[in-house]
């Protein structure tokens, strides 16, 4: 009887271990990395808007949207329209949710459903982080879309199109990986989505070329430090707690 309580006690106790070692590393490779990502998104969009607005940098950048504007044609127009609605955020809710729900059905887990959750779910808040505390005003060219209330800095269409349609052509390889047609289909469909969505944000006058440029940045990265936590090498409670559950079964067996 002591025997069986003790083993019992030993066993809650690996447990809890293990829960703490998951949380532990989950810390050490997903929020340290993203922290890390707002402090240097938020640090970068201050200097933007407070050490260098009258820098060249800034000026070159309005020289771009200026020359982009006067280029425009009644095609390109609509074109960028629809390119730059594949980003709207109530798309990119509809087509997460839907995507979450096919992975969970096809892959019998959670694992790639967490993943591109999660992804779209970082880059949004380090970029709405940023738009809070490091407000940048808009392209002094005529908008083509109505202004949404956050900032032109970092570009949030581009960083959650990376992070939804690179992130699901990342799960749709990982599953692929033999059928090179396959991955090639998948990354031209996600990359120019991706793509696409970046030029026409800037093409229609709603950000700067870097405030595109980093939110490729942002959700590349993004993608990059969440699929080595739960595609590539998965935090599991399983790998950590194994050593300590061999070590249970070796003292019940003495």
């Amino acid at each position: 009887m002591d025997g069986s309580r003790g083993t019992a006690r030993s066993a809650r106790t690996s447990s809890t271990r293990g829960r703490r070692a998951v949380a532990a590393e989950a810390a050490r490779r997903i929020l340290l990395p993203l922290a890390l990502m707002a402090l240097v998104t938020l640090g970068l969009g201050l200097l933007v808007t407070k050490v260098m607005d009258h820098s060249t940098l800034v000026a070159q950048d309005e020289a771009v949207s200026r020359e982009i504007a006067q280029e425009r044609t009644p095609f390109w127009n609509e074109v960028t329209h629809y390119a730059s609605m594949l980003s709207d955020t109530p798309v990119i809710i509809v087509v997460t949710t839907i995507m979450a729900i096919l992975f969970r059905l096809a892959y019998k887990r959670w694992r790639e459903s967490v993943f591109l959750v999660a992804a779209v779910c970082a880059q949004s808040a380090i970029f709405l982080l940023a738009t809070v505390f490091a407000q940048r005003a808009r392209p002094h060219v005529p908008h083509l879309d109505p202004a949404p209330p956050t900032s032109s800095y970092p570009s949030g269409h581009t960083s959650a199109a990376v992070a939804f349609y690179c992130g699901a052509a990342l799960v749709l390889t990982l599953h692929t990986h033999r059928h090179t047609i396959l991955n090639a289909l998948w990354w031209l469909l996600g990359g120019g989505a991706a793509l696409a969505v970046g030029l026409a944000r800037l093409y229609r006058g709603m950000h700067h070329l870097t405030d595109v440029s980093w939110g490729y940045v942002l959700g590349i990265f993004c993608v990059v430090v969440l699929a080595q936590a739960l595609l590539l090498r998965p935090i599991t409670a399983a790998r950590r707690a194994a050593p300590e559950k061999r070590a249970v079964r070796g003292a019940a067996l003495t």
